[in-house]
């Protein structure tokens, strides 16, 4: 099968897209009502009946129209973390509020509609309904970044000393001094009360007053942490899909992690203009296929992954592993099909035949994927500075974004409200392959700072210490 064809291509997601939706009803939830779109316009195409959407807020960025879906807003206060609403979503869905079980039972009163959620849910039915998208709690688990080196050590991967320790001073100090290599450890959460990510439960610790800060937040939330010696370089990603016949590995994705005061890792967007060494690239997706297949021996694993890490002086080193089409796999998928990367996820979710082999969706997705560069910059403020989606015009000179009117703009900024205070993304600029998006996110933050008042603060971008 020839992916690059596009009436081929069309035929396989229709197929894929009708075995999953086609005549039913489907609830979309519990997601921000601008990110419902993609899916709405998924479930159109696969020949879904009209849906209903529980929303958990407005989002930032354009909604459905009324003609497309039924929609309940359901209104929950600020999430104060990211890994608050995440973990919010599987506990709401359970208990939904009067109101949202009033519109969900009017839209189904028969329970003949499925679910279609976020990949942070468990995929057991809810009240008689199947779930698509959400994962087994066996691959869930694997997200707890404490298992983390026992999947490096299975598929024989360089990966930087770590210890597991208890959340105790005097472990924790032990480890510190044991691995700090001169630029301080990285200490990280264990998974006890549910996933954490975006960095939430990670604190890069340097000083006393670092441990002290840390042991403080660690201790009412964790059992464990995991200790490693801070790793200077360039954050990446690598990913692959996990199919019958193999693992399809793709090509690395730059993370654009910063470093704000205090060491705070601030966190931003994904892209695929940087390269690392080819020599390195190839490693990287060399662990994806040995990663893949590891998994699918230890929990029958189907799908997407990432492995996310640092390049170093010394190459590249995984640090964390993500059972999900994680962000840098959707960064991916937008310079080749994302709707078909989406239906071939809930495929292999669903354990549907996915109709496709390795070497067919590499023939097809790699190219495209090196051809196509993509530059997503994105920021998330933790302060609500946007009541309203908006959308700022902007110049960018290669080191600043500023505002500029709409005849002169290279790009948009769009801020909007989100779950957890602001979120903004920079949109209709790209960059060359080469460049690295780091100093793109963190411009978009400096103009963020200086029109919305977001307060990220300055923040630095890590260095690449391996050019090809």
């Amino acid at each position: 099968m020839d992916l690059a064809d596009e009436q081929t291509r069309a035929a396989w997601k229709a197929l894929l897209g009708a075995r999953l939706f086609g005549g039913r009803k489907v609830v979309v939830g519990l997601v921000p009502l601008a990110a419902s779109v993609t899916w709405l316009s998924m479930l159109r195409e696969a020949g879904a009946r009209r849906p209903l959407v529980l929303a958990t807020g407005r989002g930032a960025g354009p909604v459905p129209d009324d003609d497309e879906a039924d929609v309940h807003v359901i209104d929950r206060p600020p999430a104060p973390s990211m890994t608050e609403e995440l973990r919010e979503a599987d506990v709401l869905v359970h208990d939904l509020p009067p109101a949202a079980a009033a519109a969900l039972a009017a839209y189904d009163p028969d329970c003949e509609a499925v679910w279609l959620m976020g990949w942070f849910v468990v995929n057991e039915p809810f009240d008689g309904r199947p779930v698509l998208g959400g994962r087994p709690a066996s691959w869930l688990a694997l997200e707890d970044k404490l298992l983390a080196e026992s999947v490096w050590d299975a598929v024989g991967a360089a990966h930087a000393p770590a210890r597991v320790v208890p959340v105790d001073a005097g472990a924790l100090d032990a480890a510190a001094d044991e691995l700090d290599e001169g630029a301080g450890t990285v200490w990280a959460g264990d998974a006890r009360d549910g996933f954490n990510g975006g960095g939430d439960f990670t604190r890069w610790v340097v000083t006393p007053e670092d441990r002290a800060a840390a042991l403080a937040f660690f201790a009412p939330r964790c059992d464990r942490v995991r200790v490693l010696p801070f790793l200077d370089g360039v954050p990446c990603s690598i990913h692959g899909i996990v199919l019958p016949d193999g693992t399809a590995a793709f090509r690395p994705v730059e993370l654009a992690i910063l470093r704000g005061q205090d060491r705070r890792f601030v966190y931003g967007g994904q892209g695929t203009t940087w390269d690392p060494p080819e020599d390195d690239r190839a490693q990287m997706r060399d662990l994806v296929r040995r990663t893949g297949e590891h998994l699918r021996e230890r929990v029958g694993y189907r799908g997407a992954f990432g492995i996310d890490g640092v390049l170093t002086r010394d190459g590249f080193r995984p640090t964390e592993l993500n059972t999900r089409m994680a962000g840098g796999l959707s960064t991916l998928a937008r310079a080749t099909d994302d709707m078909a990367f989406l239906l071939l996820q809930l495929a292999q979710l669903a354990d549907h035949p996915p109709e496709v082999t390795v070497a067919e969706l590499e023939a097809w997705a790699l190219p495209a994927m090196d051809g196509h560069r993509v530059a997503k910059a994105l920021a998330m403020s933790t302060g609500r500075v946007a009541a309203e989606s908006c959308e700022l015009p902007v110049r960018w000179d290669g080191s600043c974004l500023s505002a500029a009117g709409e005849d002169d703009a290279d790009g948009h900024v769009l801020a909007g409200p989100a779950a957890v205070g602001t979120f903004c993304m920079l949109r209709d600029l790209d960059l060359a392959p080469g460049e690295r998006l780091g100093p793109l996110n963190a411009a978009l933050m400096a103009f963020l700072d200086a029109e919305l008042g977001t307060g990220f603060g300055p923040v630095d971008v890590p260095p690449d210490l391996r050019p090809g």
